[in-house]
C-alpha cells in the first residue's frame, strides 16, 4: 500500500489490533453462519458477504474509536459504499 506519511508505534499497535478484532469477528462469525445454515435450515449461506462489511465496519470503529484519523481509508470506504449502492440500485431496477 502506497502511505503518503509515516505511522508511529502507536498508530502501528492500533492498526494491528483493529485488523485482529476484525478478522476474528469475521471468521467466527462465517464459521456460526454457516453452519447453522447447513445443519438447521439446509440453505447455502450467501448472506457471508454481511460479514465481510460487518468485520471492516468493527475494523474502522475500532480505529476511530482510539483516535486515529486514516483519512485516505475514510475516503476509499465512502467512494466504494457511494459505488455499492449505485449498483446494488441498478441491480434492483433492472431485474425482472
Amino acid at each position: 500500500m502506497n502511505r503518503t506519511m509515516a505511522l508511529d508505534e502507536r498508530e502501528i499497535a492500533i492498526d494491528r489490533a483493529a485488523d485482529r478484532i476484525g478478522y476474528i469477528v469475521l471468521a467466527f462469525g462465517i464459521l456460526l453462519d454457516v453452519a447453522y445454515r447447513s445443519f438447521a435450515r439446509a440453505e447455502a449461506g450467501w448472506d457471508l458477504l454481511g460479514l465481510v462489511v460487518l468485520s471492516g465496519i468493527v475494523s474502522l470503529g475500532y480505529r476511530l474509536r482510539l483516535g486515529v484519523r486514516p483519512r485516505p481509508v475514510l475516503t476509499i470506504v465512502a467512494v466504494a459504499a457511494v459505488v455499492g449502492l449505485i449498483v446494488a440500485v441498478g441491480i434492483a431496477i433492472l431485474r425482472p
